[in-house]
């Protein structure tokens, strides 16, 4: 008599890579929806241009490998990198920034490797650091939010932006402003204040900046749902903010007039995004519990580095990739000791 042989989990609690991927475009929708009332429909358009090319890369790449299609196009997990790539780009950009990073995204940084599960990156932070290396003019011309200054760009105008270029130069500069982020790092450069430069432009809010406060908000409510339903591991976006928040709070207490309060770090630019759905990518994150706290405090502290000291505003992704890096290290010296292990 043959007996039918399985390997391993026997027992599971029913996940599966398409539930947790639909799972992860759930809690990204609020910000999303925030992201598209301030920033205007570019966002939308955006979207729908990094979904189309992911699934078209997707399926290109499928047939390259011959692999069957059905399972690994219904898991998401392109349409995830997709989303995800589109919430860090300019929602003005020209489409074929989008479509570039996307396809890199898909082909270079995930199938190269081997496909999901083998990417030692995350595919949609190595698609964005190659546009912002490659097209640093295209990566820093964002959408000016709702109410600082001009006017957000109705459908026809962001239409009329990602697919005719950047040609219309008077249109662009009328729905289009510096980051919150960027603003600073600039002012700061010529001998500003904190301060004074918080204080003389409208692009910075209560507390982050104007409109980014609310995105953060909404990605952080999508965040905590991921890791209430385990999703996503809680120790990686608390290791981040954590530290972030940490150091900020030591410099800006030393010397305030040069260094923005911790606050500010956390609700601005991709820190609460990065924090909870970019750092908590479980194939290139760490995966035991200490190792994840370190990995999440590593990417706390290079981002302020970066964005401090450094060469660039925001300083995410770059922090996240860098982690990237060290994240097995840091897994084989955080691996659970077997009970009674070193004991007589």
């Amino acid at each position: 008599m043959l007996f039918e042989t399985r390997t391993s989990p026997h027992v599971h609690l029913g996940n599966s890579v398409a539930l947790v991927m639909r799972r992860v475009l759930y809690a990204l929708a609020p910000g999303l929806l925030v992201l598209i009332v301030v920033f205007g429909p570019g966002v939308l358009v955006q979207l729908a241009l990094a979904a189309a090319t992911a699934l078209a890369c997707e399926t290109l790449m499928l047939l390259l490998r011959r692999r069957p299609l059905a399972p690994f196009l219904g898991d998401a997990s392109a349409l995830v990198t997709a989303a995800l790539l589109a919430v860090a780009l300019p929602p003005l950009g020209p489409w074929w920034l989008i479509v570039l990073g996307t396809a890199f995204a898909i082909v270079i940084a995930k199938h190269l490797y081997g496909g999901l599960g083998y990417n030692p990156f995350n595919p949609a932070m190595i698609g964005y650091v190659v546009l912002l290396i490659s097209f640093p003019l295209e990566m820093s011309t964002w959408a000016a939010p709702r109410g600082v200054g001009g006017h957000v760009a109705g459908f026809g105008e962001a239409l009329a932006l990602i697919f005719g270029g950047h040609g219309d130069h008077v249109l662009l500069d009328a729905v289009s402003s510096a980051t919150p982020l960027d603003t600073l790092r600039t002012q700061l450069g010529l001998g500003q204040t904190v301060a004074a430069v918080r204080a003389g432009s409208p692009v910075f809010g209560w507390i982050g900046g104007s409109g980014w406060e609310w995105a953060n908000l909404a990605f952080l409510g999508g965040g905590l749902w991921m890791c209430q339903r385990r999703v996503a591991a809680w120790q990686i976006p608390a290791g981040m903010l954590g530290a972030l928040a940490l150091i900020s709070t030591v410099f800006w207490i030393a010397e305030p007039a040069r260094f923005a309060p911790p606050w500010f770090h956390v609700m601005s630019g991709a820190a609460v995004f990065g924090a909870f759905f970019i750092a908590t990518d479980p194939v290139s994150a760490s995966t035991t519990p200490r190792g994840r706290l370190i990995y999440g405090a590593g990417i706390g502290l290079l981002t302020w580095l970066i964005r401090s000291l450094g060469g660039f505003p925001d300083g995410v992704a770059f922090a996240v990739l860098l982690m990237n890096l060290a994240a097995p290290t840091i897994d084989q010296y955080t691996l659970p000791r077997a009970f009674g292990a070193g004991r007589a």
